[in-house]
C-alpha cells in the first residue's frame, strides 16, 4: 500500500473533480516533471483508485472523489475531537492507542485502511475514498457488563442516520452488520478496554461501503452492497456528521436505559426476523427460525419443536438457511 505524501494528496485534490487533466498541466501545478506525475499516478492507483490514462487527454478518475474535509468536520462536530488520517492502518487501533486523551464522541476518520479487520479476523477491503471509515470513542461508567448489546445499538443508530439522509431500506443482521437487499453494506467492530468493577472504554468502528471501484470489487469474498445502490452519495462529509451525531444520541440513551430501549427498533429492522436460519457455533450447526432479540440483546431462535433458544455474542455466526434440494 502506497504512502499518501502531501504531493500525492495535492494530486488527488486536483483529480477529485473526475475531469481529464493533462500530465503537463498537473506537472506545472505540482512543480514536478511529467515523468514524476506518471510515477505518482501509479502510487495513487495502488490505494485502490481507478484512474484512466488517455493519450492526448491526460489522467482522469473513473469516479469523482469527495475528499473528507478536516475543517468542516471539526467545525460541525465541535467541541469533539476529529482526527482525519487519510491512509491509516486501522482507525480502531489509532483510537485504542490514544484512550487516555479521548472524550465521549471523539472520532477518527480515514479515506482508506490498510489493516482494517472484519469479523473473525478477516481483512476489510478498503479502497481509497470508497467507504465511510470511522471509529468513535465512548466511556461507559457502568463497566464492561453494561456494554452487552452495544453493537446492536450502533447498527440501529447507523440505519437511522442513513434514513434521515434519504437512504431507505437498510436492514440489520445480528449482531454487527448492516444489510441491503440481503447483502453486507457495513460492518461494525466494537473493542473495549477496562478492568472488573471499573469503567469500560470503548472504540466503536464502522466501515460502510459507498461506491467501490471495479478493481476492488473482485477482492471481496462475500455478497456485498454499496450505498449508491440506493442513490447517489452527494455529501460524504455530511454523512460522517449525521452518523456521529446519531451515534452520540443513541449511546446516551443506551447508558440510561440499556438495550431494552432499542428492542422494538431492532426487531423492525432485523433482516432475518421470521426467516429460517442456521446458527454456527464452532463445529455445531443449529437450525431454526430467527425471532429477533430479547431485552438483553440475545438472539432468539425458535427450534422445530417450538422451543426458544437464546444466543449471546461470542463465536456465533448467523447464516440464512440454504434451500434444500
Amino acid at each position: 500500500m502506497s504512502e499518501l505524501t502531501p504531493l500525492r494528496q495535492q494530486l488527488l485534490t486536483l483529480l477529485a473533480d473526475g475531469q481529464f487533466h493533462s500530465g503537463e498541466q498537473l506537472g506545472e501545478q505540482l512543480a514536478v516533471s511529467r515523468a514524476a506525475v506518471g510515477k505518482h499516478i501509479q502510487a495513487v492507483k495502488a490505494l485502490g483508485l481507478e484512474i484512466y490514462s488517455v493519450s492526448g487527454k491526460g489522467y482522469k478518475l473513473a469516479v469523482p472523489l469527495q475528499l473528507l474535509d478536516q475543517e468542516r468536520l471539526s467545525r460541525e462536530l465541535a467541541p469533539g475531537r476529529v482526527d482525519l488520517v487519510p491512509v491509516i492502518g486501522s482507525t480502531n487501533q489509532h483510537w485504542m492507542a490514544s484512550l487516555a486523551e479521548l472524550n465521549n464522541g471523539d472520532i477518527c476518520v480515514a479515506e482508506c485502511q490498510t489493516a482494517g479487520r472484519g469479523r473473525r479476523g478477516r481483512t476489510w477491503i478498503s479502497p481509497f475514498g470508497g467507504q465511510l471509515i470511522m471509529s468513535m470513542y465512548w466511556r461507559l461508567e457502568q463497566g464492561m457488563a453494561a456494554a452487552m448489546g452495544l453493537s446492536l445499538v450502533v447498527g440501529i443508530a447507523a440505519v437511522e442516520a442513513l434514513e434521515a439522509q434519504g437512504f431507505a431500506g437498510v436492514e440489520l443482521k445480528w449482531p454487527n452488520d448492516l444489510y441491503l437487499n440481503g447483502r453486507k453494506l457495513a460492518g461494525i467492530l466494537v473493542e473495549m478496554s477496562g478492568t472488573a468493577g471499573g469503567p469500560c472504554q470503548l472504540v466503536i468502528g464502522m466501515g460502510l461501503n459507498l461506491l467501490l471501484p471495479q478493481t476492488e470489487q473482485a477482492r471481496i469474498t462475500q455478497p456485498w452492497a454499496e450505498l449508491t445502490d440506493i442513490g447517489p452519495v452527494v455529501d460524504r462529509n455530511g454523512l460522517v456528521i449525521a452518523l456521529s451525531r446519531q451515534l452520540q444520541l443513541s449511546l446516551e440513551l443506551f447508558e440510561q436505559e440499556g438495550i431494552a430501549a432499542f428492542r422494538e427498533q431492532w426487531n423492525r429492522l432485523d433482516y432475518f426476523n421470521g426467516k429460517p436460519v442456521r446458527v454456527l457455533m464452532g463445529e455445531q450447526e443449529i437450525h431454526g427460525t430467527a425471532r429477533g432479540i430479547d431485552a438483553q440483546g440475545a438472539l432468539l431462535l425458535e427450534l422445530e419443536d417450538g422451543e426458544i433458544k437464546r444466543f449471546l455474542g461470542g463465536e456465533i455466526s448467523l447464516r440464512g438457511e440454504r434451500p434444500r434440494s
